[in-house]
């Protein structure tokens, strides 16, 4: 079956006006105690119209936080700081769901707000520096979670999803891709534990399944998403057999009836359509890069139920409009993706009457 990008759906529990929907972006526009400000609000309620927004990467712990002025979901204030978000948005017509984003070993001590050492599946360094408050710096090598650790930051997660939902959220989004520590668990490089989340797929993709299972059970599987984002490298991820793993992956998912699963397709076009064939609810596809033709093509071909974009949303707060009217789009500024205050956020010019 084939859509348009105009097509109305429902995912979950939500039903959706259309198709094109805000991928997570990391903005670093937190406090530096991770609480959401009114300016967060202004800047997501600014995208209502899209079909749904997905959040920044929100850290489920003080261990899952590695960037600067990242948001959590584990603290009083941070939940209060999202309802001002959640609260924006649905007064302004849209859907938002907060992804939960374990960084893992892709941290520094000075971005984390009790300067422990970066945990992971294993002690590996990864390559690449971090940003701190001081200057880019290495990032250093990770403690090693024991077995009895992994059990427990599954249930992080499983609060964090909880807090998520008194906070307003009509869901949340597991980030498994990009090299966070879902990812971790499921490389080859970064993963390379002996107990029973390590050596076999199986145990590669247990601690993804565990942290859906736990989520879905506490939220409802009906206000659950995951993502993947088979084959990319980024934060000195490697995989062995990427089609055997996701294919694994995705078959121990699938039971769990997820709201939805979001790809980030790097190019693998008979993996994409093999996961199409596997999984039994909404597939969110983003092509990074892509124009918007060649994504909504995604819709057109049957190989999603949605499509995500994500500088175009943050460079336009009225894409939706712009889209319907052929308008012409404003162009991104990567010099304010990361940090800072209004300029490049929420100060983005919209189409007059939007």
């Amino acid at each position: 079956m084939t859509f348009s990008l105009w097509t109305p759906t429902t995912v979950g529990t939500l039903n959706l006006p259309h198709r094109l929907a805000m991928a997570p972006m990391t903005r670093d526009r937190s406090t530096p105690e991770g609480v959401p400000t009114e300016l967060n609000a202004e800047y997501y309620a600014q995208r209502a119209s899209m079909a749904l927004i997905v959040t920044e990467g929100t850290q489920p712990s003080a261990d899952g936080q590695g960037y600067l002025l990242t948001p959590g979901i584990h603290s009083d204030e941070q939940v209060a700081g999202w309802r001002k978000v959640t609260d924006a948005v649905h007064s302004a017509g849209g859907r938002v769901v907060i992804q939960l984003m374990h960084v893992g070993r892709i941290s520094h001590p000075s971005n984390t707000p009790h300067g422990r050492q970066p945990v992971a599946p294993s002690a590996v360094q990864p390559a690449g520096i971090m940003f701190t408050m001081t200057g880019p710096q290495e990032m250093p090598v990770p403690r090693a979670l024991s077995t009895a650790e992994v059990a427990d930051v599954v249930q992080e997660y499983r609060q964090a999803a909880a807090a998520a939902i008194a906070a307003g959220a009509d869901g949340v989004e597991i980030h498994g891709a990009n090299g966070y520590l879902v990812h971790q668990f499921l490389s080859s490089n970064a993963n390379l534990r002996t107990d029973s989340y390590g050596g076999t797929v199986d145990n590669h993709i247990r601690f993804a399944v565990e942290v859906a299972t736990a989520v879905a059970d506490e939220i409802g599987a009906d206000r659950t998403g995951f993502r993947i984002s088979p084959a990319n490298p980024f934060n000195d991820i490697e995989e062995e057999n990427t089609a055997e793993l996701y294919g694994a992956l995705v078959a121990a998912l699938a039971p769990l009836n997820l709201a939805y699963l979001h790809v980030t397709h790097i190019g693998d076009e008979a993996l994409l359509r093999t996961i199409r064939s596997q999984w039994p609810t909404s597939l969110i596809v983003n092509r990074a890069g892509a124009d918007i033709e060649a994504r909504t093509k995604d819709l057109e071909d049957g190989l999603a139920d949605l499509i995500t974009v994500g500088s175009m949303a943050l460079a336009n707060p009225d894409l939706v409009q712009r889209l319907r009217i052929g308008a012409a789009l404003n162009e991104p500024d990567p010099t304010s993706f990361y940090g800072g205050d209004e300029r490049g956020y929420t100060d983005y010019p919209t189409l007059p009457g939007t």
